[in-house]
């Protein structure tokens, strides 16, 4: 095993491993409950949807770890979920097997793009401020995403957002965590943001917060898979629905460009803590890491579980210690597991992962140093990209916001030839989104 993860060269433990995993499935396991519920709105039977979600989270994490061994774990990606549900299935009233055949085709189309080269080609396109930002915005919006879900901020019609109300139950849990997440972690106490949870969870007991489970559901139903290959009522093949259908063909381009970019900067913000990412940006195992997530995109619309994706919370694993991808696989284990035990994870509440979000926040900042903010055609970018991430509530829009304000600066002060050609190819296909969908 040591030997299979480079554990010892890496400068890590198992137990330091194992940890990580645990820390980065509790942070993210809110997918289990949460996914069902969206796709049993597009009429997916709730059993069906919980079973793809974990087993194929569990069929990504599991190849991420063994393939690119790297701590990265994945499941079905919130947003491009709720696109599934409300827009292409309440919205334009299609059969949800079609809209799985979407989510199957832009997957097949990323991982033609890897095969090619070009999504790793972009990659390397993308100036080393950029790079560093993307991490920085990361780190802000899941901080942001902490806070929300304990409701210590909260949505306010006059002022956009506000504090929320800190006599709360929930605000009080997410209190708890991050003060035990900050400091345990001040404490350098071995799997302090795994602590910070667990403490949380059980102080949200008598507050009402933590919901203790008074059934179990054993039963796997696997009716949704190969999803785009079965027949809808009336219209024969459910992906020959979205060929005869040109606007659907517009989405396979935008759930694509989210997908594309996504990826792209949750990779770069594990990696600046996992310690895969070099001085300047560039990811180690980017090519088998984005074949993994390529191919789990696809994946999740071929089962019906929603595009599978590389998950941001993957930062709380590598801000434990973690370096290899045995706690990829370790994540993989526990969906599988929880799978026939989702109550559990029901009992970990979005308030009781809030300290860890707020920490790891904290500890993406770190990067900002990088950053050289006297050259402002350097750092205007970076700085709509750090701003546009948290503020658009989309890792996807913030990236958009920095490629398109980076070459329009570089155009406009005469340096347009040290723009890479990729850099204005993205930005445009960026522009043309941000206008057209």
């Amino acid at each position: 095993m040591d030997a299979f993860f480079k554990i010892s060269r890496r400068n890590s433990t198992v137990g330091t491993e194992v940890i990580g995993g645990l820390t980065t499935f509790l942070t993210m396991a809110y997918i289990i409950a949460v996914n069902p519920a969206m796709l049993s709105q597009a009429g997916i039977p709730f059993s069906a949807a919980l079973t793809a979600t974990c087993f194929g989270a569990a069929a990504a994490s599991i190849a991420m770890g063994l393939i690119a061994n790297r701590p990265l774990a994945l499941a079905s990606g919130m947003g491009i979920n709720a696109v599934v549900a409300f827009t292409l299935c309440l919205g334009m009233q299609l059969d949800w097997r079609v809209a799985m055949s979407i989510i199957f085709l832009e997957g097949i189309l990323i991982l033609i793009l890897v095969l090619c080269g070009l999504r790793e080609a972009v990659m390397c396109a993308i100036p080393v401020g950029l790079r560093h930002a993307i991490g920085i915005g990361i780190g802000l919006f899941i901080a942001l995403i902490g806070l929300e879900g304990a409701g210590i901020v909260s949505a306010d019609p006059s002022t956009l957002i506000t504090m929320g109300d800190l006599a709360a139950p929930g605000a009080i849990v997410g209190i708890i965590a991050i003060v035990a997440a900050v400091v345990l972690t001040a404490l350098n106490v071995k799997g302090g943001i795994l602590i910070s949870i667990v403490a949380a969870t059980i102080c949200g007991i008598p507050l009402g917060v933590t919901v203790l489970p008074t059934e179990f559901n054993f039963g796997l139903d696997f009716s949704t898979l190969g999803a785009p290959l079965q027949n809808i009522e009336g219209g024969g093949m459910a992906i020959i629905q979205v060929f005869m259908q040109p606007i659907l063909l517009l989405f396979v381009f935008s759930l694509l460009m989210s997908d594309f970019f996504d990826t792209m900067g949750t990779i770069v913000a594990v990696g600046q803590k996992g310690g895969f990412v070099d001085k300047d940006g560039n990811v180690e195992n980017v090519r088998e890491i984005l074949l993994v997530d390529s191919g789990a995109a696809a994946l999740g619309g071929l089962i019906g579980a929603s595009s599978i994706t590389t998950y941001v919370e993957s930062t709380a694993g590598a801000a434990e210690g973690s370096k290899t991808g045995l706690s990829s696989v370790l994540v993989g284990i526990l969906f599988i597991l929880f799978a026939f035990l989702a109550p559990i994870i029901g009992m970990v509440s979005s308030a009781a992962t809030c300290g860890a979000l707020v920490v790891v926040g904290y500890l993406m900042m770190s990067e900002i140093g990088t950053i050289d903010w006297k050259d402002i055609t350097q750092a205007f970018p970076a700085f709509i990209t750090i701003l546009g991430i948290p503020l658009t509530y989309s890792i996807t829009n913030g990236i958009g916001l920095g490629f398109i304000s980076y070459v329009l600066i570089m155009a406009v002060t005469g340096k347009a030839k040290n723009v890479k050609p990729l850099m204005w190819v993205a930005s445009v296909a960026f522009l043309a989104v941000f206008i057209f969908t």
